[in-house]
């Protein structure tokens, strides 16, 4: 501003605007003003010097009349009637998401918190509250409420295939007796052309409550005979075959009858199939158990001629009768170490597999005539129908089959 001299009324305005500006500086003020710093502060020194005040007094009185309400009584009852309208929508709000939360809380009770429950909250509301209003309480994106909703159908439709997917899994399911689980329900399904993978079967299972029987406390059987001869273990843990009728495996477990009675089962298995090609059922565990189910071996087999059989420590299998009938039957005996469950793992495995599938949870299995007609249906299933992992979802007699048909192929 190109003043050299200035007039009372703008010196007056510039100091009144400097007193009355919170935080204001000479500086800021005369740059706004274009005049000199020292110029404005020696005005409002003068001013302050005739009206007797300081610098502090000076800005609280400026902050005071900027804050103080106006005095025109009309004007006043306007601010206070803006102010009760804004308090009325406020708690109108406030009401409203009340409301809303009592609700949810009512549908929320059995503690599904999901985002899809909180969708369908919303969707099932939206005739009484507003959705922005719902989302905003649900803590839901408003956008993703509506793109749940234009998927309705495609939803539907999941929903009605996967109904008809846990019918198909039930009937298998009932069939292997509550037995089978994901991976032989899948295996089953895909046999009949259904195109279908394990982890949508075990999703479909949780979800309609379909589960496989789970394993008892196994009890031990096995007692060694200290006298017996040192037979070497030539499986090492391995117990795989390249070849049915090569490699065996063999162990007893206990059959629980009622009034704390027992039964005994000896099994022979095929190391190449997992099949039981001998088993003996006996009220004793003497050496007789075992060797009938040996014998058994052979009419199923024709011979074992060159076989090994393994067994743990029992001393049915390391008796002198059993090593000699094996020295009959040509066949070489293999044995884990004492008392080392793993070194006959997969028999331990089978027979845990045929308590848990037969008794289902109970105590025992009754009679003696209940137990043995209830073990030999299962065995003679196992071979014929029931589905191992290890034969990649095939029964052993199906596994079996397969493999004598690739070799005659490949003789062709």
């Amino acid at each position: 501003m190109a003043m050299k001299d200035y007039s009372d009324e703008f010196k007056a305005d510039a100091v009144a605007l400097y007193e009355s500006t919170p935080g204001a500086t000479y500086k800021s003020i005369a740059a706004d003003l274009g005049i000199n710093r020292a110029t404005l502060r020696e005005w409002v020194l003068r001013d302050r010097e005739r009206r007797g005040t300081t610098a502090t007094a000076a800005k609280q009185a400026a902050r005071s009349r900027a804050a103080a309400p106006s005095v025109d009584p009309d004007e006043r009852v306007r601010q206070l009637e803006a102010r009760v309208a804004e308090l009325e929508a406020s708690e109108r709000k406030l009401a409203t998401e009340r409301d809303i939360l009592r609700k949810a809380a009512k549908y929320f009770a059995g503690g599904d918190e999901l985002v899809t429950s909180r969708f369908q909250f919303v969707d099932g509301h939206r005739d009484t509250y507003e959705v922005k209003r719902l989302c905003q309480v649900m803590d839901v994106n408003r956008s993703s409420y509506y793109k749940w909703l234009a998927g309705a159908e495609g939803r539907a439709a999941r929903q009605h295939q996967d109904r008809v997917l846990a019918e198909e899994i039930r009937q298998v399911h009932g069939e292997s007796g509550g037995a089978y689980g994901s991976p032989r329900i899948t295996a089953e399904l895909r046999e009949t052309g259904r195109r279908v993978n394990e982890k949508r079967v075990a999703r479909i299972m949780r979800t309609f409550s379909n589960a496989g029987i789970r394993l008892r406390r196994r009890v031990r059987t096995t007692v060694p005979d200290p006298a017996a001869s040192p037979v070497p273990d030539l499986f090492q843990r391995d117990f795989t075959a390249t070849e049915p009728g090569r490699k065996y495996m063999g162990d007893i477990t206990y059959l629980p009858l009622d009034g704390g009675k027992f039964l005994y089962l000896a099994t022979v298995l095929d190391c190449f199939s997992r099949k039981v090609v001998g088993w003996s059922i006996a009220d004793h565990m003497r050496t007789d158990l075992v060797a009938d189910a040996l014998q058994m071996t052979v009419r199923t087999r024709g011979n074992l001629d060159g076989a090994v059989f393994h067994s743990d420590h029992g001393a049915q299998y390391g008796s002198r009768a059993y090593a000699g009938l094996c020295d009959q039957l040509n066949v070489t005996r293999s044995m884990g170490a004492v008392g080392t469950s793993a070194d006959n793992a997969a028999c331990e495995s089978f027979h845990a597999s045929l308590k848990r599938e037969t008794l289902q949870g109970a105590h025992d299995y009754g009679d003696a005539t209940t137990c043995r007609r209830t073990v030999f249906a299962w065995l003679t299933r196992y071979n014929t129908r029931r589905r191992h992992s290890a034969n990649g979802h095939l029964s052993p007699d199906a596994y079996e089959r397969r493999h004598h048909a690739a070799k005659l192929t490949l003789a062709a």
